[in-house]
């Protein structure tokens, strides 16, 4: 093990730590997160997933890092991607609904809210459908070229913010691995699998989308929620 094992395992039983061991930080976490639901969304996705990225240069190459991994890219890029997800969970728990009642299917628009769990079963199901037909195959399009732009401009900022050629990117998209697995295989599965997330408690007043990741609507009343009114869609 080398010291940069070491020294990430400190860091993670520290974080742990002090959300296991010290009162209050984990309810001052989660007050933060819903009051500041798109910051925290950047800070999470940019922190965890830039992290992940790290563990798999360290398990491939032995390195946390390296010239040309781009780790402050990376976070930025990973910090948007929460954001947009952030947006696009508002969006869709939100509008689908009122689709689903134009189209005329027998569930109510307020059917996450009320006590029938066939309903909310249904309803959350819908705006998986939606969710990962309409948006998922352009997201994860658009982060595999974020991706190829920053292993081609060296993991720069300059050089990823620099002109982009689009239609030359899209080119050297593995599309057998993008199209073969990912969109046919992996799209499918988060089906079955998504609609639990946009379920919440019956009776519940709309709370975070996705609270884990941060987003939600904002409260505009100036009051906060109460703690049985958190509840997350997502």
């Amino acid at each position: 093990m080398k010291a940069s094992d070491i020294t990430v395992w400190l860091c993670i039983a520290l974080i742990l730590g002090l959300f296991g061991f010290v009162p209050g930080v984990f309810d001052v976490f989660n007050d933060f997160s819903r009051d500041h639901d798109f910051l925290m969304s950047f800070v999470k996705f940019g922190v965890l997933c830039t992290f992940g990225e790290s563990v798999a240069l360290r398990i491939t190459a032995k390195f946390y890092n390296r010239p040309g991994f781009g780790i402050l890219v990376r976070f930025f890029l990973w910090g948007s991607i929460g954001i947009i997800i952030n947006a696009s969970f508002i969006i869709y728990a939100m509008g689908v609904p009122h689709l689903v009642a134009a189209l005329g299917l027998p569930l109510p628009v307020d059917a996450l809210a009320g006590s029938s769990l066939p309903h909310r079963i249904g309803m959350a199901f819908c705006i998986s459908v939606a969710n990962n037909f309409l948006f998922a195959p352009l997201f994860m399009t658009a982060q595999t070229v974020a991706s190829i732009r920053i292993t081609e401009t060296g993991g720069t900022l300059t050089g990823f913010f620099s002109p982009l050629n689009v239609s030359q990117t899209l080119h050297k998209i593995d599309w057998n691995m993008l199209w073969g697995f990912v969109f046919k295989k992996t799209l499918p599965f988060f089906l079955g699998s998504l609609p639990y997330h946009h379920l919440r408690p019956a009776h519940g007043t709309p709370g975070a989308v996705c609270r884990g990741l941060g987003c939600g609507p904002r409260q505009h009343s100036g009051h906060r929620q109460p703690q049985n009114e958190r509840a997350a869609m997502a």
